[in-house]
C-alpha cells in the first residue's frame, strides 16, 4: 500500500471548511423556518426523471428486476407533487446525482438546497434568493439585477432573443471563442450556452451578487413562458456572485400538455445528440393534470455557496469525500 492509497481515507476539505459548511446548513435552515416554510425530504430514487436536453441522470436496477430507476437530479418531481397535494411553502436540503460531471466546480454527487412557494411572484421569487444569499454569507449585504438580454448587449452588443446563427457565429470570432468539435454548430441554444460560458458569466456578480432573468424562451425547461414582449422569453433567473452561478429558478410551469411537448421536443435534441432517451411520463404529469398551483421554486447549488463563504475555487475543498474517495 502507498503512502498515498493510505491517505485516502482523509477529506479533501479541511476540518475549518467542514465546519464552515456545518453553520451555513444552520443558515439556511434558519432562513426558511423563520419565514415558515416546512422542511420536507423527498426520495433521491424513482421511477421519474427531468427531460433535459443537456442534464444525463444515473440510473439504478433493484435486483432482478428490469425497471428501471433513477437517482434524482433533483427534489424538483417529487416536491411539486407535494405543492399538487396541497402544501404551500417547502424547502429540501439533499443530495443530487448527476452523471458525466466532474470538474472543479461539479462532483457527481451534490448538496442542493430547493425550494417552492405557492402564490410567490417571479420577482418576489427574485428577491428572496437575493435575501438568503445576504442572510448566508457574510459579504453580501445586497444585490443586483439584469436581463439576459442586457447582459449580451453590453458584453456581445447583440440582442439574444433576436439575433441569428450567423450573429452568433460572429460574436463568437469576435471575442475569440472557438466552439468545441463535439458542439452542434447549428444549434442556437448551444451558441447562446457557449457565449454566455466563456464572454458573460464572469462579468457578473463581481461585488455583489447579481440575478440575471427573462431568458431565452427556447431554455425555458419547466418554467412559464412570457409572450407579452417584442420576443418570447422564458420566466427564470439564475443567481451569479464573483462569476459562478450559484442558483437557478422558475415561475413554475403548471401545463401538462405543455409539460408532454417539452419533454418530447427534449427526447428529440437528445437523440440527434446521441443520448439516450428519457421517459417521458412521470408522477408530475399527473400532478399537473391534477391541478397543479402556480409557484416560484429556485434550486441553490450548496457546495458552491460553501466555496464562496470559504474563498475557495475548487470543491474538493468543501465536501469531506468527493468521488474519488467516495
Amino acid at each position: 500500500m502507498t503512502d498515498e492509497t493510505r491517505e485516502n481515507f482523509l477529506p479533501t476539505a479541511s476540518i475549518e471548511n467542514l465546519t464552515r459548511r456545518s453553520h451555513l446548513l444552520q443558515r439556511v435552515r434558519e432562513f426558511f423556518l423563520e419565514r415558515d416554510f416546512l422542511e420536507v425530504d423527498t426520495p433521491v430514487l424513482s421511477r421519474d426523471t427531468v427531460v433535459d436536453c443537456y442534464i444525463d441522470p444515473i440510473s439504478v436496477t433493484l435486483g432482478n428486476s428490469a425497471e428501471k430507476f433513477w437517482l434524482q437530479t433533483s427534489p424538483e418531481f417529487a416536491m411539486k407533487r407535494l405543492l399538487a397535494a396541497g402544501m404551500e411553502s417547502i424547502f429540501q436540503i439533499t443530495r443530487a446525482f448527476r452523471d458525466s460531471e466532474r470538474g472543479d466546480l461539479h462532483n457527481p454527487e451534490f448538496t442542493i438546497v430547493e425550494w417552492y412557494m405557492v402564490g410567490q411572484s417571479y420577482s418576489d421569487g427574485q428577491q428572496m434568493l437575493g435575501e438568503l444569499l445576504a442572510h448566508s454569507l457574510d459579504d453580501v449585504d445586497s444585490f443586483s439585477r439584469v436581463s439576459y438580454e442586457a447582459a449580451f448587449r453590453e458584453t456581445l452588443n447583440i440582442n439574444p432573443h433576436t439575433c441569428s446563427v450567423d450573429e452568433l457565429k460572429n460574436a463568437a470570432s469576435n471575442h475569440n471563442v472557438v466552439p468545441p468539435s463535439s458542439m452542434n454548430t447549428n444549434d442556437r441554444d448551444e451558441w447562446l450556452n457557449l457565449l454566455l460560458a466563456e464572454c458573460v458569466e464572469h462579468t457578473l456578480g463581481i461585488d455583489q451578487p447579481t440575478i440575471m432573468y427573462d431568458y431565452p424562451a427556447s431554455q425555458a425547461a419547466l418554467a412559464c413562458v412570457d409572450n407579452s414582449g417584442e420576443a418570447p422569453v422564458a420566466q427564470r433567473f439564475e443567481a451569479y456572485y464573483k462569476g459562478m452561478e450559484l442558483a437557478n429558478g422558475y415561475f413554475e410551469l403548471c401545463d401538462a400538455e405543455e409539460h408532454q411537448h417539452r419533454n418530447d421536443s427534449n427526447n428529440k435534441k437528445r437523440r440527434a445528440d446521441s443520448r439516450s432517451e428519457l421517459p417521458t411520463q412521470s408522477y408530475l404529469l399527473s400532478a399537473m393534470s391534477h391541478g397543479l398551483p402556480q409557484s416560484t421554486g429556485v434550486a441553490l447549488g450548496f457546495d458552491r455557496l460553501v466555496m464562496l463563504a470559504a474563498n475557495s475555487s475548487l470543491i474538493d475543498d468543501v465536501i469531506p469525500f468527493p468521488i474519488e474517495r467516495a
